[in-house]
């Protein structure tokens, strides 16, 4: 069992075609994840990514977009190890880390994907 294991879910108004051109470049995978080299080793389009992931951690990672009503349920896991003998410390520091910054991935792609969309308002369609 890997000893960092993150699940997180948001609900953002928006189809999963919108979500997933969000991550769809290296480049943001880099600014959401700085310390992390991901490689895709499954790309389901519409129904997001799964990554290798070396850097930091060593494991996997995966979003997954799950339509939802009328927007996108985003799924995300994170299931890797810190490399060498972390101690037990560390490793709860490490999975409180990744915890809040999954959520502020998908927190800020809801506040700029939504664009302010009112609450019981339907989403703005591509």
């Amino acid at each position: 069992m890997p000893s960092v294991d993150v699940v997180d879910e948001t609900f953002l108004a928006v189809p999963p075609e919108v979500v997933a051109a969000a991550f769809a470049a290296p480049s943001a995978w880099a600014a959401y994840w700085p310390d992390l080299i991901l490689d895709v080793y499954l790309d389901r389009g519409a129904q997001g990514l799964r990554w290798t992931v070396a850097g930091a951690l060593v494991g996997t990672m995966e979003v997954w977009l799950e339509p939802m009503l009328d927007g996108t349920l985003l799924h995300y896991f994170l299931r890797a190890d810190l490399p060498g003998e972390p101690s037990p410390k560390r490793v709860r520091r490490e999975v409180r880390r990744r915890q809040l910054a999954a959520k502020e991935v998908s927190l800020g792609l809801k506040t700029t994907l939504e664009g302010g969309r009112a609450p019981g308002v339907p989403p703005a369609l591509p």
